[in-house]
């Protein structure tokens, strides 16, 4: 049975599509390719199409990972299908759990960076959108921070499914 990821920013075209592309690449090195299902969406429809901001591309890419994506908008009704949706923010986990249709489905809704142990009470990525690259490079290291303990997790759902 496959394990269903879906992280979840304002647009999808940066913070989201940043913490998918890092989190797919965890989730192949780990061996769980074929056992993990990693997507992303935005909380609304503004850039429904595009592809990823230039600059989530380029920093995604200068280090190694893979930055083709095309934005799309939550839907309530992923719940249903999704295992855990992971917010990049407060705002957008305020926004997820009152979409949920169930508090189960509320439940389903995590902070990234409430994998990441050094985070401490900030747990919020800052978006990266009206700034220079530099916060594109700040956001990937958070990313990556967290999705070590992401993985973690993950991994023990994963494994505890096939018990």
């Amino acid at each position: 049975m496959t394990y269903r990821v879906c992280f979840v920013c304002t647009g999808n075209i940066c913070r989201s599509p940043m913490a998918e592309s890092v989190f797919r690449a965890r989730i192949a090195e780990a061996g769980l390719e074929d056992r993990v299902e990693v997507d992303s969406a935005g909380t609304g429809g503004w850039h429904e199409g595009d592809g990823a901001d230039p600059r989530t591309v380029a920093v995604l890419e200068e280090h190694g990972y893979e930055g083709e994506h095309t934005a799309r908008q939550f839907q309530v009704s992923w719940f249903d299908r999704l295992d855990l949706v992971v917010a990049l923010d407060t705002g957008h986990l305020r926004a997820l759990r009152r979409l949920a249709p169930t508090p189960e489905d509320a439940a389903k809704v995590r902070l990234l960076r409430f994998y990441d142990p050094a985070a401490g009470d900030d747990l919020d990525v800052p978006d990266p959108y009206y700034g220079g690259l530099d916060g594109f490079e700040e956001c990937l290291e958070m990313v990556e921070a967290a999705s070590e303990g992401l993985l973690a997790a993950v991994r023990e759902q994963v494994e505890g499914r096939a018990a």
